[in-house]
């Protein structure tokens, strides 16, 4: 299995800007941030397979290293509760002009999307972001940034400083947001920041809390900076 390292080489080594998103998760997921269970495919057959083993439902996403705006082409689709609606849907995302293969993703309960990621600041360097996610981080603009490194409780306090951070309570009938999990994100952007030069900004939107409260990524992007050698 390769590390953190190895998928920022491999991408540099394709003349890659970015990871893709399934690398991107798999980034994420090593340094201890949870991502959505999932699956890449190469034909609607195996995706078929991959859906029951991960479990129903599922989203079906098309995949291609330079296909990045995906619902902007049909390219996803939710909901899937079958091998054969799998396989149907595989078949057709296969066909959109870019498409390399499948993403096979574990449909995730919970109603509520934050976003949070990295940027670095030519001042003060690498800094965290968090706030609201899905359609609303462009609609409202409600996010807030810290210089990393981070501490749990610098994290705590970012959640308390967003305007819809009423969205972390119980919402109907879920619990509260698990608050320790998502302040153990933040911290691991900071230090993703602050170990891996190689990386110029990651974004995570949605951060989908599930309805058991725990944070989890559905979608991510890591880029990489220009030029430059890996750093261990």
């Amino acid at each position: 299995m390769n590390g953190p390292l190895d998928l920022i080489g491999e991408a540099r080594a394709r003349g890659r800007k970015a990871l893709s998103e399934y690398d991107s998760k798999r980034f994420l997921s090593f340094l201890g941030i949870p991502v959505v269970p999932e699956a890449f495919a190469p034909d609607g057959d195996s995706a078929a397979l991959e859906a029951a083993r991960i479990g129903f439902p599922v989203v079906l996403k098309a995949y291609g290293e330079n296909l990045f705006h995906k619902t902007e082409v049909g390219g996803v689709v939710l909901n899937l509760r079958s091998q054969d609606e799998v396989r149907e849907e595989g078949n057709r995302l296969l066909k959109i002009r870019g498409c390399e293969g499948l993403l096979v993703q574990q449909m995730a309960e919970g109603r509520r999307e934050l976003a949070c990621g990295l940027t670095r600041d030519p001042v003060f360097g690498p800094c965290v972001m968090f706030g609201l996610g899905g359609i609303l981080t462009e609609l409202l603009g409600d996010v807030v940034f810290r210089i990393a490194p981070l501490s749990l409780a610098d994290a705590q306090e970012m959640m308390g400083q967003i305007r819809g951070r009423k969205v972390m309570e119980s919402f109907r009938g879920e619990p509260p947001a698990d608050r320790h999990g998502l302040a153990r994100v933040l911290v691991a952007l900071g230090e993703i920041g602050l170990r891996y030069e190689e990386v110029a900004e990651v974004d995570i939107n949605p951060l989908r809390i599930r309805s058991d409260g725990r944070p989890v990524a559905l979608d991510a992007l890591v880029v990489l900076r220009p030029g430059g050698t890996v750093h261990g």
